[in-house]
């Protein structure tokens, strides 16, 4: 069984892309203006703990297609999604739609960090320091809401 991809699941996929691809070429375009040594590690403040080799600046980027196209294929398959509710013949509709829209949504919130960290990183700059709670929040409170929405499908 299939659960079909909304108007929702489109745009997030769309907007995916459009930061994966936006990466690639910002970091093909710049690279020869990148600075040699860029942040490697960031403590829980933001603050720089380590510095690399511009190469590290590839991880991340080449992390989020990895996932993109991974997560993309796990989407397809409800039957291997651990739901956390005993899924019926007459809930499953509304069971996986909630599944698949939480997956949509983490995929889009952790590519979005992967991006914008390597653009931190591409400028030799500390992570500000709200980004942690922000991310964190932003992604428990998804997960949340997800998972009440689940209650009320089942």
């Amino acid at each position: 069984m299939q659960v079909r991809s909304g108007v929702f699941d489109i745009i997030v996929n769309v907007l995916c892309l459009i930061q994966l691809v936006g990466i690639t070429i910002y970091l093909i375009v710049a690279w020869g203006n990148l600075p040699d040594q860029i942040p490697g590690h960031f403590g829980a403040d933001g603050a720089v703990t380590r510095y690399d080799d511009k190469g590290i600046l590839l991880v991340l980027p080449i992390i989020a297609w990895v996932m993109f196209i991974g997560i993309s294929v796990v989407e397809r398959f409800p039957q291997l999604w651990n739901t956390g509710v005993r899924v019926t013949e007459e809930n499953k509709f509304r069971v996986y739609r909630v599944i698949k829209s939480l997956i949509s949504k983490v995929k889009f919130i952790v590519i979005t960090m992967f991006v914008f960290i390597t653009i931190i990183q591409s400028l030799a700059q500390s992570l500000p320091i709200w980004f942690s709670p922000v991310f964190l929040g932003v992604l428990f409170i998804t997960i949340i809401f997800s998972f009440c929405r689940l209650l009320l499908a089942r």
